[in-house]
Formats: structure tokens, sequence, C-alpha cells
């Protein structure tokens, strides 16, 4: 296989950073760069939403180009290069798939998972609690589910279904005592343990709480532009009343729209 685009790719990055390449990407650093990774794989994200393999091309090579520029800067401080990553990646994989480089024998996409998490908690042996390994940056909905599927993996978790709405529920009843109480803090710390239980919800039936807002934040954003098209006076001069109607019109006429 011929990779002479990436090896290309790699020499260009070196001569825009070298002394007389350019003077941005020179200046750039690790915490500089750090919003921009966040963003190009967001952007990947989107395109792989809106299944548009053209943009998903395009967002992939922003991605990578923030990896090569990473790589790149580490090089320069004598850390490691692109090489020592794709060689810590490629002995990462083979090491986790003993099914496939080994001899292991596991049939099933659970079974895959359990073996990923069993090999590396015996490479991560050097962490002292479960919670050992969580992103700090990553968004708030992700780390709950992460948080939570970590304390499962120690026995810590509902015996049934029921029991975890129950826990639900008192959040909100809680919450409901803080509201009464005027206290602000309290309310913000009761709303938190609220959506932390609604992510056990999600885990508990398999649904990632992180792609389920953002679907439900999609669908407002339509639904609330319909409404706007189909507004016949300004919608600050609507009653509530007015705005349950709008609303049910603008679903419909969605629901209708999808069908065709």
């Amino acid at each position: 296989m011929d990779y002479k685009n990436l090896e290309e790719l790699i020499e260009v990055i070196r001569r825009l950073r070298a002394p007389d390449g350019c003077p941005w990407d020179r200046e750039q650093t690790h915490s500089s760069l750090r919003p921009n990774m966040i963003e190009e794989a967001y952007e990947a994200v989107d395109a792989i939403d809106d299944n548009d393999m053209p943009h998903l091309r395009e967002e992939l090579g922003d991605v990578l180009l923030q990896v090569l520029l990473h790589s790149q800067i580490a090089k320069e401080e004598g850390a490691f290069d692109i090489e020592d990553v794709a060689k810590e990646l490629k002995d990462k994989l083979i090491h986790r798939h003993p099914h496939v480089f080994g001899n292991a024998h596991i049939t099933t996409a659970d079974g895959v998972v359990d073996a990923w998490d069993r090999l590396k908690a015996e490479e991560k042996k050097h962490r002292k609690s479960a919670m050992d390994g969580i992103s700090r940056s990553q968004a708030a909905l992700i780390s709950a589910q992460k948080i939570s599927k970590k304390a499962v993996k120690t026995g810590f978790e509902w015996p049934n279904e029921e029991s975890l709405y129950d826990c639900i529920y008192s959040e909100f009843e809680e919450f409901k005592q803080a509201e009464k109480e005027g206290d602000k803090a309290h309310m913000e710390e009761e709303f938190g343990d609220i959506l932390f239980a609604t992510v056990n919800l999600a885990r508990w039936n398999k649904i990632d709480a992180e792609q389920a807002l953002l679907k439900a934040n999609k669908k407002f954003e339509m639904r609330f532009r319909k409404m706007e098209e189909l507004a016949v006076k300004p919608l600050n001069e609507y009653s509530f009343e007015e705005f349950d109607n709008l609303w049910k019109q603008a679903k419909s006429e969605i629901a209708k729209c999808n069908k065709v």
C-alpha cells in the first residue's frame, strides 16, 4: 500500500514549523492548539451525523492535522514523534485484540469489550481508583456516563430498574424542597443529581445520553424553526395557548415532510 500522500503531509507539517516556515504555525503550542482539537473532532462528528462523506473526509483531514501538529511539536521538544504515536497505538491494538492477533477465542461484541477492559486494567495497574482515567475535559454527560459505568464494574449498581426510577423521583422531590427553601446552591446540587440519575437510566437501557440529548436539541431546533416559518405575527406576541398550537402545527408539518 502506498502512503506517499501521508509521508508528504508529514513533511508539509515539518516545513510549516521550520524556522523559515509559517509564522502562525511556528507559534503554536500544545496548549494553544487545544481548542482546535476539540472543535475539529466535533465538526467531524457533525459530518458523521449528516452522513456527508465528502465533508467527513475533509474533517478527518482537519483532525489528522491536529495529530500531526502535536506530534511535530513534541518531536521538536524531544518528547516523541508521529512514528512513536503510531507504534504505541499499533502495539495497544494488537495487545487488546488477542482474538485477532493471538489465540484467544471471542465471538461476541460484549466479549470483546470485556476483554478490552480487562487488558486495559492490566496495563493501567498504577491507577488507584476505579474513577481514575476519566477525562476532565469531556462533555459533562459523557463524563457522567463514564463515571457511572466505572462504578457499575465494581458492583455498585441498582438492584433493578424500578429502584433507579425511585432514585430519580426522590431527586426531583429534593430539588422541589431546595426550591421552596430558595437555596440556589442547594438547587444546583439537586439538579445535578437529577441529571446524573437520568444518565444512569440511559445507561441501564443502553442509550447514549449524549447522543440522545444532541438528537433532542436538533429536533427542538427544527420544530422551532418551523414555528417561525408558520407564525403569522412576531412570536413574542403569542400567548401560551397560541404557542402550544403553533408547536403542534410545526410538529405535524415536519412529520408530513418526513413521510414524503
